[in-house]
């Protein structure tokens, strides 16, 4: 049976005159984009603009919600109750909903930022009030989660449609959490080492943490950053060498 694998990166994070990365470029090789909602990054007009260009490549637009730190761009980990937690994700599932449909499109699936994404993967009661969040105003959308982690038990727990992610640039600790930023080594820069680790891990059905551990699980979509330097090639690379293998891109929805 054919392979068959998701893209997805995030974008949408310009804010006014300020532009980060190159949406345009990555619509042309991602099937799935996680679009700022105006709380980490990007605004009403950066939505609009990202979300018509995603609808006329036939792209999947999902909503992509974190923690409201324009200055932090969503990184710096913040406390809010479950209940409060709850509103700020349907706040920003009814941004992306309203801004889809004005250009045709459908929100598809969530993905969260950042540092409320990484707080998720570390605490399942955490991950289930914002999935649980989602799905009351959008019940048929596809969760996307940090293979192997909190995020994933949650969403298991809540009986919802789910995708395991994995990171194309992004170097892994034992337990399939990432390692920090901060840390040398935890953004990987180099295309074919990207590329190379993605066919490996999707080919064995495991994460390879950073210390060689495999971490056996499904692998359902592949996160390209756009915000890093070399972005727009490691993801040509990671695309070029998924297809050499005769695994198939298809979107998410799909």
């Amino acid at each position: 049976m054919t392979k068959t694998i998701d893209l997805n990166a995030d974008m949408g994070e310009s804010f006014g005159s300020w532009q980060k990365g190159d949406d345009s470029a990555l619509l042309d090789i991602v099937t799935s984009a996680n679009i700022a909602c105006g709380f980490h990054a990007g605004d009403w007009d950066v939505m609009a603009a990202t979300m018509q260009k995603a609808v006329e490549k036939g792209v999947n637009i999902g909503a992509h919600p974190g923690f409201p730190d324009l200055q932090g761009f969503g990184r710096q980990r913040m406390n809010f109750s479950h209940a409060s937690l709850g509103n700020l994700v349907r706040y920003q599932i009814g941004a992306a909903q309203a801004m889809a449909r004005a250009v045709g499109g459908e929100v598809k699936h969530l993905k969260l930022h950042g540092a409320l994404a990484n707080m998720c993967a570390e605490d399942e009661a955490m991950a289930k009030a914002c999935y649980e969040a989602a799905l009351s105003v959008a019940p048929d959308l596809i969760i996307m989660v940090i293979a192997g982690t909190a995020q994933q038990r949650a969403a298991q727990a809540l009986n919802c449609k789910f995708a395991c992610e994995i990171f194309a640039d992004r170097a892994y600790n034992d337990d399939a959490t990432l390692v920090d930023r901060k840390q040398p080594g935890a953004v990987i820069h180099d295309p074919d080492a990207a590329a190379d680790r993605v066919v490996q891990m999707v080919k064995a059905g495991a994460i390879i943490a950073a210390s060689g551990q495999n971490i056996p699980t499904a692998i359902d979509t592949i996160c390209l950053h756009g915000d890093t330097p070399g972005a727009i090639e490691i993801a040509k690379s990671v695309r070029t060498a998924l297809v050499n293998e005769a695994i198939k891109i298809v979107p998410l929805s799909k």
